[in-house]
């Protein structure tokens, strides 16, 4: 589900309109006609368990789509925000060396991923190897006019974070 609500929604035809919702119904349809059959109380069920809480439907349930981490075009409807003064990116130690030197960039995503937790920083650092937690001064990059956007599932978003703002673990 997170591949065609974030990637790629043609891969089972499904249309995605400009702030990434898809009609709950289409999506149910489009997935039993790909061979992976749910019920709508089966995704009601994904939506409240997620563990990152990556879904959600429109108030009136009737569309459904993800909080964030698209590669297609989507305008989320996110406002500005003023972030915490301190947060957190995990990555796997093979990837510091390149942040040394480039900070941290949002490749194929919209934006560059930030929590408020060391806990939730290294659950996702270690989806990549051995993690490392990577301290930002966001207090810092908003005094600097960097931009941060917040979830509806509480990760913070920004363009980019320059390695000025980033602190290294001393073991990465």
């Amino acid at each position: 589900m997170s591949l065609v609500l974030r990637h790629k929604p043609e891969k089972i035809g499904l249309k995605l309109d400009a702030a990434g919702w898809a009609n709950v119904d289409a999506l149910l349809s489009a997935m039993q006609q790909y061979g992976v059959p749910i019920t709508a109380d089966q995704l009601a069920k994904i939506v409240d368990t997620d563990d990152k809480s990556r879904y959600q439907f429109s108030p009136d349930g009737k569309r459904i789509r993800a909080s964030q981490g698209h590669s297609v075009a989507v305008d989320l409807g996110y406002q500005p925000e003023k972030p915490p003064g301190v947060l957190y990116h995990g990555t796997a130690t093979r990837f510091i060396e390149s942040i040394r030197k480039t900070g941290l960039q949002k490749r194929d995503r919209h934006h560059v991923h930030l929590s408020v937790s060391t806990e939730v920083a290294e659950t996702v650092g270690k989806r990549y190897g051995e993690p490392v937690i990577l301290i930002i001064d966001a207090a810092g990059m908003h005094r600097d006019d960097h931009v941060f956007y917040r979830s509806e599932n509480n990760v913070w978003l920004t363009e980019e974070v320059p390695v000025r703002y980033i602190s290294f673990p001393s073991k990465g």
